[in-house]
């Protein structure tokens, strides 16, 4: 049984109204996105490594895309789009701004900034897909994650207990 190449992109959704981030979850898992939702930009922070100032490279998780509202409380996503766009792991990952205000300038500074598109809530769809080809241009850019990478040169120890030392070191970095 073959993994679906959609099934192997994985979304962050970012989004304080419980409305609108269920919404995008469960469009983003119709269509057969994985997606780790959260409610404000620090844990979109926290969860890719970067709430501190700087990266965490072990706390990396693979992103195919990050999808945020624009207007939250504590930290808009223009701020989040920024700290990413800033990181030095994160860079590449294409980020995707929503929201339900449809303010020229607003937009216009987003995609400046480094936003892929920008969608007026409510999310559709046909918005959704839209995003493959943003998630396959960042893979193109290298954005998988370094544990990927160790996963695979773990197919070449030969003994069981190379394996699983190796295996430990990679979960230790987990």
């Amino acid at each position: 049984m073959s993994i679906s190449t959609e099934a192997q992109f994985h979304v962050l959704a970012v989004d304080d109204n419980i409305i609108d981030r269920k919404l995008i979850e469960t469009l983003l898992k119709t269509s057969s996105y994985q997606v780790t939702a959260v409610d404000s930009g620090t844990k979109a922070l926290e969860f890719l490594g970067l709430y501190d100032e700087e990266d965490d490279d072990s706390a990396r998780i693979p992103v195919s895309l990050i999808i945020t509202d624009y207007s939250m409380p504590g930290m808009t996503g223009y701020d989040l789009l920024r700290r990413i766009k800033k990181s030095t792991s994160r860079k590449d990952v294409p980020v995707v701004i929503m929201s339900s205000e449809n303010v020229a300038s607003r937009i216009d500074r987003c995609l400046e900034e480094g936003a892929e598109e920008f969608f007026l809530k409510p999310v559709q769809l046909s918005d959704v897909k839209r995003l493959k080809p943003h998630m396959l241009k960042g893979r193109a850019k290298g954005v998988e994650p370094k544990i990927y990478k160790r996963k695979s040169s773990m197919k070449e120890n030969q003994s069981p207990n190379k394996a699983r030392k190796a295996c430990n070191s990679v979960l230790e970095v987990i």
